[in-house]
């Protein structure tokens, strides 16, 4: 028998952006199959007749729903989508214990277990619905696609490939079998620390105070994270991290394997002065490699934008929302 945990869920409105009026909005949950409860926020269009074309949403890695997934997922409602921004196993108001704990497995199932929601709605149409991802969920999106072919139309915003940047550091700087191993044997080392000391040490969230010298990809998180532009209580990055051993099995599991063969339409964004960049670059070069699917998928760059502009839009509202519109009421009809 399916069972669901009991969790506790904020009814005030309190995310990092406005209400949306002509927007819907509830809380929901739902289980994912290894028995953990996800809570979500639903977005439907005000007035809303018949059965929707639908979008689950996640993102960024680290961070809850009442941030930019949130925000992505209400304005795609008011543009006629039914919508659903959740949070992950282990993270805001989500069930799962160990908290602050990743998994590309446990991770990717909760993106499949946000369309079996979606699909056993009355009021959706199952045979139109997308997902998309945000920062390392744009990856977890894409990997979803890889394996749910219930998924039509896949978008990955200033998405990273957690695998590969767990395993080679930043701009693959890390990228040796010395490296690697050093890595592994502190996380072995911490397994045994954090047991010793009945606990989980957290790794820390985006660095506060910001150093002098600090690079620009952090200043960039910080900017979004640590300010009232995006802090939320119960966001990783915003706070204490994750958990140091939180993301270990990232390390031996490659999630854009099979990207090449993925029949559905995927678009991935990202913006000109992103640090993150390469990830989208690459992941649409491997996609389209050698693939018999190739003509649905696009790569958008933004130019001018940051990483974070395409959370919340930054100064310059750099979300493309009209191409995001455009895209998946072309591939959801």
């Amino acid at each position: 028998m399916i069972t669901k945990e009991t969790l506790t869920l904020t009814q005030a409105w309190d995310k990092t952006f406005p209400k949306n009026d002509a927007v819907d909005h509830s809380k929901v949950t739902f289980v994912n199959r290894y028995g953990i409860t996800l809570a979500a926020d639903l977005y439907v269009p005000k007035n809303a007749s018949g059965t929707l074309s639908a979008i689950a949403v996640s993102g960024p890695f680290g961070a809850v729903k009442e941030q930019c997934s949130g925000l992505y997922a209400q304005e795609m409602a008011a543009r006629g989508f039914l919508t659903l921004a959740f949070d992950p196993s282990f993270t805001g108001e989500s069930g799962g214990n160990v908290r602050y704990m990743a998994s590309p497995d446990v991770n990717t199932e909760d993106f499949m277990a946000a369309v079996d929601y979606l699909s056993l709605r009355k009021d959706v149409d199952s045979a139109r619905i997308g997902i998309l991802g945000i920062c390392g969920w744009g990856g977890m999106a894409i990997n979803t696609a890889a394996l749910d072919t219930r998924v039509r139309a896949t978008a990955a915003m200033t998405m990273y490939d957690m695998t590969r940047v767990n395993a080679n550091g930043y701009f693959d700087a890390e990228d040796s079998e010395e490296a690697r191993y050093a890595k592994k044997a502190a996380l072995c080392a911490q397994r045994l620390a954090d047991l010793r000391a009945g606990e989980y040490t957290l790794g820390g969230g985006v660095v506060d105070p910001l150093p002098e010298d600090a690079p620009y990809f952090v200043r960039d998180y910080y900017d979004y994270y640590k300010t009232p532009r995006g802090y939320h209580p119960r966001s990783l990055n915003s706070n204490g991290g994750w958990n140091v051993i939180g993301c270990e099995s990232f390390i031996n599991q490659p999630i854009l394997r099979y990207s090449n063969e993925i029949r559905s339409a995927v678009l991935i964004v990202h913006g000109e002065k992103a640090h993150s960049c390469y990830f989208g670059r690459d992941a649409y070069e491997n996609m389209v490699k050698g693939s018999k699917y190739a003509d649905n998928k696009e790569l958008l760059i933004i130019p001018g934008a940051s990483h974070t502009d395409l959370y919340d839009g930054g100064t310059t509202n750099a979300i493309p929302f009209d191409k995001l519109e455009k895209f998946y009421t072309t591939y959801l009809n």
